[in-house]
């Protein structure tokens, strides 16, 4: 039986580590409800992950809009009656590992802010109140090694991701005497298909620059750990952020 046997858990975003967190979770026995901005990409996994569609269905999701939220929600309250958990995971990088400082354009860094802060805010405020109404559940986040660290060339994407922490901590504050735990996972750099050719050299950098130097994350590093903070073997963790990164943030 797996940590997250019969565990209602609506995953925002796939694609890229996405997919191996709905393919793990689903083996880890949830009943899983997902979304994408790719929707057709949502689809298709649904049906390569579950194709009988019991326990698992991927559809349109657009982070940035309530109404598309909500959707999303109401499919898994009306498959299954009630949510246990919920993963924000989706993300707006802009022109993948181009750098950018204060001259991002401004349509750019308005862009990842309506998305990777004003998104996940909006799939918190739809969220917790529908587990709230069904016994509580547990929120997570995914933020990034980039809120804490600087690099000095991805300014709009780290301020989002920090931000990201700062919800993480309010929203386990103020509803977690009403059932509600919140966690955040940090990732460092983590290989995945949606890495680009030509990348290889900046994975090397990255490998070196974390305490284990043997290797970089990969997507079921990520996993194993968002499936842990969703079942109740983490029942008595919240309001924390959890780095998954080879101490890449706490290198001497």
């Amino acid at each position: 039986m797996g940590i997250l046997e019969g565990k209602v858990i609506v995953l925002a975003g796939v694609g890229g580590i996405g997919d191996d967190l709905a393919r793990y979770y689903f083996n880890e026995g949830a009943k899983l409800v997902f979304g994408d901005i790719e929707g057709e990409h949502a689809e298709n996994l649904g049906k390569e992950i579950d194709p009988g569609g019991s326990r698992a269905v991927g559809t349109y999701l657009d982070g940035s809009q309530e109404a598309s939220i909500q959707a999303m929600i109401e499919s898994a309250l009306s498959r299954h009656g009630r949510i246990d958990g919920f993963h924000c995971n989706f993300a707006f990088v802009p022109d993948g590992l181009r750098p950018e400082g204060l001259d991002i354009p401004m349509e750019m860094f308005d862009s990842s802010v309506r998305v990777n802060l004003r998104g996940y805010f909006l799939c918190s405020r739809l969220a917790v109140p529908a587990m709230i109404e069904t016994g509580g559940g547990a929120m997570l986040y995914t933020s990034s090694s980039a809120a804490t660290t600087a690099s000095g060339t991805r300014f709009a994407y780290s301020m989002c991701k920090a931000g990201v922490q700062a919800l993480m901590r309010n929203v386990a504050c103020r509803y977690g005497p009403r059932g509600i735990r919140a966690n955040a996972i940090a990732p460092g750099i983590i290989a995945h298909y949606k890495f680009r050719q030509g990348t290889e050299k900046f994975i090397e950098a990255a490998v070196q620059d974390t305490l284990m130097k043997t290797r970089p994350g990969n997507p079921n590093d990520i996993a194993a750990t968002g499936a842990f903070l969703l079942s109740d073997q983490a029942g008595f963790i919240s309001g924390q952020t959890i780095a998954v990164d080879g101490g890449q943030t706490h290198r001497p």
